[in-house]
């Protein structure tokens, strides 16, 4: 699964702006070593259930009837980070719709985030961030300093004056990051003569079934997208122990499929009805409905149906965040993102937010892994007990469904799948 995200600064031209600035110190950064990682965890826990439960839903609403994937997890670093590059309302602003109360509480999430994906067991989970800064122009030194210890951004130069070279520089970068999933992010086009900066991160993942498919037993079966069309999709299958729960709340089965370590997974959710998947949406406006019906898994054995799939996703974020109340960063009056390029008399830009874009890929089949031999679990455990095992229960997953793919309880991508 791999998301990229873009985000393209321009400058409008003014006259007498005063470019007021806040000086990130050492005393900022001295919170990071003394917080209480608990409350840390339940900032950044909370802050990305919410962000992801409004992501999720306006771009449902902008793919109606299609399967998609974000990774509303992806998006939160880049506004962290315009955030911390910001004064005032744009400020508030950005910082609400990610859950942070203040800079402190930002730094010290983010910061604690860079560490835990780099020690997830079992997969590849990793994260970039680079930021590209035109031609005779610099970042503002507290802010570089910060992005780089906090995000652990890159920060490079390109003469945006040569629109081709400097996209396949991009491009170059995100294909690196991606395994080469995804190409041609941004055109010579998208490279405008007002662009001052280019703000690119990525998340890449890559894990292993802890419990492995057999492809042998993979066939091909009837997915109904909805009570009046059905199509033929390639259907896995495996019977073994899952953690799984039959939700009222969502209306749907629940069933959470493990990688290998143990600390992430891929989390199904399955409505009823054929297309009981509109109304599952509705309820999953609520951030913390899929946290309750998580709480209410427990072990038992199920014949699993899971369809192979691969979907990529573009959306455009400009839209999708104006839709969640993030606006003033996209006007160039209300920006304020005079913490970000270093001011010059003879330069007043008033930066702003262009473009914004994500590209997501995920691909689920039954390897999950190029070595076979490292899915030492591939067979399924039966635990001792006195008593007989309990009957199987059906998970099929044959008409349209929600899936996300969490590291321990955060969610790092999530979407439907309709065939």
């Amino acid at each position: 699964m791999k998301p990229i995200l873009i985000i393209c600064f321009s400058a409008a031209k003014v006259t007498g702006v005063l470019h007021t600035f806040r000086i990130f110190t050492v005393l900022s950064l001295a919170v990071i070593a003394t917080g209480d990682q608990e409350k840390v965890e339940i900032l950044l826990h909370d802050g990305n259930n919410k962000f992801t439960a409004n992501m999720f839903s306006e771009v449902a609403k902008a793919n109606p009837e299609q399967s998609f994937v974000i990774s509303a997890f992806n998006v939160m670093t880049p506004l962290a980070q315009l955030g911390l590059a910001s004064v005032g309302e744009s400020h508030d602003e950005l910082l609400n719709a990610i859950g942070m109360p203040d800079d402190d509480a930002t730094m010290e999430v983010f910061s604690m985030v860079n560490t835990r994906i780099q020690s997830v067991k079992g997969v590849t989970l990793k994260t970039a961030s680079k930021i590209y800064v035109a031609k005779n122009y610099e970042l503002n030194s507290e802010f570089a300093a910060l992005t780089r210890d906090i995000f652990g951004s890159e920060v490079q130069n390109l003469d945006f004056n040569q629109k081709g070279s400097a996209a396949n520089e991009i491009n170059a970068w995100v294909e690196e990051q991606t395994n080469n999933r995804i190409k041609d992010l941004v055109s010579p086009d998208s490279i405008k003569d007002e662009s001052r900066a280019f703000l690119v991160n990525a998340i890449y993942f890559k894990g292993f079934w802890k419990a492995q498919f057999n492809k042998d037993l993979t066939r091909d079966m009837d997915f109904h997208v909805n009570n009046g069309e059905t199509m033929t999709v390639s259907m896995m299958y495996r019977k073994g122990y899952y953690m799984y729960t039959e939700s009222d709340d969502l209306k749907s089965q629940v069933i959470k499929i493990p990688y290998q370590g143990d600390e992430t997974s891929l989390v199904v959710v399955l409505p009823r009805g054929i297309e009981g998947i509109k109304e599952v949406q509705e309820i999953l406006r609520d951030p913390n409905v899929l946290d309750i019906a998580l709480s209410e898994i427990y072990e038992t054995i199920v014949e699993l149906y899971l369809p192979t799939f691969r979907i990529d996703t573009t959306t455009d974020l400009k839209d999708i965040l104006e839709k969640m109340n993030v606006t003033k960063v996209f006007d160039s009056e209300k920006a304020g993102l005079f913490n970000l390029i270093k001011p010059d008399i003879d330069k007043r830009d008033l930066l702003y937010i262009d473009t914004a874009t994500q590209k997501a890929f995920i691909e689920v089949n039954e390897e999950g892994a190029e070595a076979a031999a490292v899915t030492s679990f591939g067979i399924g455990i039966i635990h001792p007990s006195i008593e007989p095992p309990p009957m199987p229960i059906e998970f099929k997953a044959d008409h349209p469904f929600l899936f996300f793919l969490l590291e321990e309880g955060d969610v790092l991508f999530n979407g439907i799948f309709y065939s």
